[in-house]
């Protein structure tokens, strides 16, 4: 007799063989069992000025440029995280302010253009349900020495991304940063992303296309943070060289570098479970 999917429970496949445990359900079916733990987080960014123009080009329906066009790289390292047992992993994202006007929803906040993690688990998660743009790449621990830290991003032995943080400073959490926007008329504030998942078949065509927002979170403890000067290079690339993944970074290699905004490193303690990330409408 064929089995039948438990209402209101997350799968992911195959199903075969029950519900997924996960970073929003535990094992069994929990919901919510991860809600919130006590993961480390080392976050480094690195953010630049560009041509309005060029991140204009990569928005997707229903989305518009706000703001200076300044972009901000950051890679993470995350350790000590509840869902995987204790165990870790780190990510790369890409992100600009924007706005989303949908037929009932406004939004405002970073873009997330594209973020990459070195573990499959949370890629296959966070794609299908949350709907961030995630890929997979390497991304080896930060180099720390002669007060430089230089981080680096690869795909099967090409490196493709270089970032280095120098004359980081400590300050005090909050100083130096600009104050959150207090919404107004409704609108929303959070990380914005925009979810796509084809129908099979049926080439060209989606089974799911909309926007979707990471509502804003307080952080669970207090971060130690640290500001100075930074830079990132993607370099460009060949089919050969990322046969999958070359159109995304040579567009992010072709964004002109008009001027540096700064680097950031971040220590936290602590992360949340996204259970609450929504549709935009």
């Amino acid at each position: 007799m064929p089995y039948t999917l438990k209402p209101k429970t997350m799968y992911l496949m195959p199903t075969h063989f029950g519900p997924m445990s996960g970073p929003r359900q535990g094992p069994g079916g929990e919901l919510g069992a991860f809600s919130v733990d006590q993961r480390k987080t080392r976050a480094y960014g690195v953010s630049f000025l560009t041509e309005q123009e060029q991140l204009e080009a990569l928005l997707p329906p229903g989305f518009e440029a706000v703001g200076e066009p300044v972009v901000t790289v950051t890679q993470t390292q995350m350790t000590e995280i509840d869902w995987l047992a204790g165990r870790g992993y780190s990510t790369l994202g890409v992100t600009f302010q924007a706005r989303y006007n949908g037929s009932s929803d406004r939004a405002t906040g970073p873009l997330l253009l594209v973020l990459w993690e070195n573990l499959t688990d949370p890629i296959l998660t966070g794609r299908e349900q949350l709907g961030f743009s995630k890929i997979y790449c390497e991304l080896p621990e930060p180099v720390i020495h002669g007060g430089e830290t230089h981080c680096t991003a690869s795909w099967l032995g090409f490196r493709f991304m270089d970032m280095r943080l120098t004359n980081m400073e400590p300050v005090e959490v909050g100083e130096g940063a600009a104050a959150a926007e207090n919404p107004d008329d409704g609108e929303l504030q959070g990380t914005l992303h925009y979810k796509y998942v084809p129908r099979t078949g049926e080439w060209g065509e989606a089974d799911a296309e909309y926007a979707v927002l990471s509502p804003l979170n307080p952080p669970v403890n207090e971060p130690k943070r640290w500001q100075g000067d930074g830079s990132v290079r993607f370099h460009r690339a060949k089919w050969e060289d990322l046969p999958t993944q070359y159109m995304i970074v040579n567009a992010l290699a072709e964004l002109e570098v008009k001027e540096g905004r700064g680097a950031t490193i971040t220590h936290g303690v602590g992360g949340r479970d996204l259970i609450d990330q929504r549709i935009l409408r």
